[in-house]
């Protein structure tokens, strides 16, 4: 008799990831044909909740088949009483799993951009600092579909266009580190594997909390939208995810391709060339020109490249705009000036 089937859908899913991971390892390096590659190290970010732990679980089933080490990471973040003490319960968690290396990290959570964005950033700068103190080759996150179909809606109220309503991608981060396997997943099927596996999970109380964008979403967003228009709406979400990064891809790739050929000889910006091209490339070549002249890509928003674009679709002789940064954007003879204020 197999496994439950709720066990074998995150444990398929994750044996697809190792397979992609040994697979890229494999094209990536050369050895001798009597060398063998080195084993590679994959870690689980774990938070206690029950997606985490049907990853970690589903982890440590599939990776010594498939000759892959499996460690794991906890991210304590200091936002509630008594967090430290949960953060060691999941290092043991873990290690009865048979995971190793297994640590629990503290952060320190800023405010900038609001409190989720901020433990966010925390969390990903200690991931990417585990990594490399371990020398994993990736790290496995248990985003499911519903955090995928939130994160869409989310994108979608702050009409920041399609790259925001393309969601999460399933590989991210410098060479591929992050993976996610439950993208196509739903959040009761890994709260069913870790059920009738009988592993003890942590339901996080900021979850249920409406203080948070994300908790009333998921509470009150999604429930009434789904009452409103029908079930099914996670997933449609999920499949407009996929398809709108597909869009936003091609769309970057002709931004690149076009670049070169609206600056002149001193690199330049030229508006007429600008102005010729069709408008999603061009607010693409505007916002990568403010990021490369220092403006943070998480602080430049919509209305800022809006702004920018009309300098070279409604000029009117109108004077320079501010950017995040300190970067100052203006038309000077038929150019467009991008640059430190």
């Amino acid at each position: 008799m197999g496994p439950h089937p709720a066990v074998a859908a995150i444990r398929l899913a994750v044996r697809r990831v190792l397979h992609d991971l040994l697979t890229d390892q494999h094209a990536s390096t050369t050895h001798s044909p009597h060398e063998r590659p080195p084993t590679p190290l994959v870690l689980v970010a774990c938070s206690g909740g029950a997606d985490s732990m049907a990853l970690a679980s589903a982890l440590a089933f599939e990776a010594p088949r498939l000759g892959v080490r499996a460690g794991g990471v906890t991210i304590d973040h200091g936002l509630q009483p008594g967090s430290d003490l949960r953060a060691e319960e999941v290092v043991l968690r873990l290690r009865e799993l048979g995971l190793d290396p297994v640590e629990s990290t503290a952060v320190t959570v800023g405010r900038g951009g609001g409190p989720e964005a901020a433990a966010r950033d925390a969390r990903y700068a200690a991931l990417d600092a585990a990594a490399a103190r371990h020398g994993a080759t990736a790290v496995l996150l248990g985003h499911t579909r519903d955090d995928q179909a939130e994160t869409v809606l989310l994108g979608l109220a702050r009409g920041s266009g399609i790259r925001s309503l393309s969601g999460m991608a399933a590989v991210s981060g410098a060479d591929g580190r992050y993976r996610r396997p439950f993208l196509q997943l739903d959040r009761q099927t890994a709260r069913k594997a870790c059920m009738v596996q009988a592993l003890p999970v942590w339901d996080d109380p900021h979850n249920a909390d409406p203080a948070y964008t994300r908790s009333r979403l998921r509470h009150e967003g999604l429930p009434a939208l789904e009452k409103a228009l029908g079930k099914g709406v996670v997933e449609a979400l999920a499949r407009t995810a996929q398809l709108s990064r597909d869009d936003a891809d091609a769309l970057d790739t002709w931004a690149r391709q076009a670049e070169a050929a609206v600056r002149d000889s001193a690199g330049l910006l030229e508006c007429a060339k600008l102005y010729a091209l069709p408008p999603a490339v061009r607010r693409r070549i505007l916002r990568q020109a403010a990021i490369e002249a220092g403006a943070p890509a998480g602080s430049l928003f919509a209305r800022h490249i809006e702004e920018v674009d009309r300098l070279i679709t409604g000029w009117r002789g109108q004077g320079a705009i501010n950017l995040p940064g300190k970067v100052v954007a203006q038309r000077q003879g038929g150019r467009l000036v991008i640059r430190q204020g």
